[in-house]
């Protein structure tokens, strides 16, 4: 029998972006009964923004996850960005405080692309998740697309996301759309990438790669068998 996933941790740059990349795994993992838990990194924050930004996509983000079934949300102390401009150590020490105190056998991170927030919060993620410590709870960690900015990467000379794994969230495709529209300061008309059209349609492309009806997908860092749990392809 496959030992399930009790604990996720999944590290957003900004609030939406884990609806974007992994609502409907978020969806699919909280169903099972695994606590998922989102650490946001950033939020919109003068003098970039208007003073109630913050505020509004803060109610977004608890319509949304409530949705999806969130377990916890985290706001770290960071202006939208401005992540490439804090040091190092105390980026990382927001992320490190999450895995110590959630201990997540599984954690979802941005892939680094064109958005320098999703490149800083990528590397902080990489270090509170190396095998040591906390971090050695860790069976899985995997990277998740966000629509438009991943996918604005310059061919070649940027990393291109090529996904390794996918998660099947046919089940789950009518619970990612609403939660994203939960967040209505967000929402886009469609051509625009960010458009309930658009996300649905990277789920029916990313589904037929491994034929199924929708699908997220990750590029996985790294995953972890450990003694006494059964190897799974």
């Amino acid at each position: 029998m496959k030992k399930q996933i009790s604990s996720a941790l999944v590290i957003a740059p900004h609030p939406d972006d884990e609806v974007l990349g992994c609502g409907g795994t978020i969806a699919a993992l909280s169903a099972q009964g695994c606590e998922v838990h989102v650490v946001v990194v950033s939020e919109d924050r003068p003098p970039l923004y208007s003073a109630e930004t913050a505020d509004i996509i803060r109610a977004e983000a608890g319509r949304a996850h409530s949705q999806l079934g969130v377990a916890s949300t985290d706001f770290l102390p960071h202006a939208s960005v401005e992540l490439a401009r804090i040091g190092v150590a105390e980026l990382n020490a927001g992320i490190q405080g999450a895995v110590d105190r959630i201990r997540p056998e599984l954690v979802l991170a941005p892939f680094p692309d064109r958005h320098l927030d999703h490149k800083a919060a990528f590397e902080a993620t990489m270090v509170a998740t190396r095998p040591i410590g906390s971090g050695s709870d860790i069976r899985t960690v995997a990277l998740y697309e966000t629509i438009s900015e991943t996918h604005w990467n310059v061919p070649h000379i940027e990393p291109d996301f090529v996904p390794d794994w996918f998660v099947d969230i046919s089940d789950h495709i009518d619970t990612k759309l609403a939660a994203f529209a939960s967040y209505a300061s967000q929402v886009q008309d469609y051509p625009a990438p960010r458009s309930l059209r658009a996300l649905e349609a990277l789920a029916t492309f990313r589904g037929s790669q491994v034929s199924l009806e929708f699908a997220e997908g990750f590029h996985t860092v790294r995953r972890v068998t450990r003694a006494g749990h059964p190897v799974v392809a």
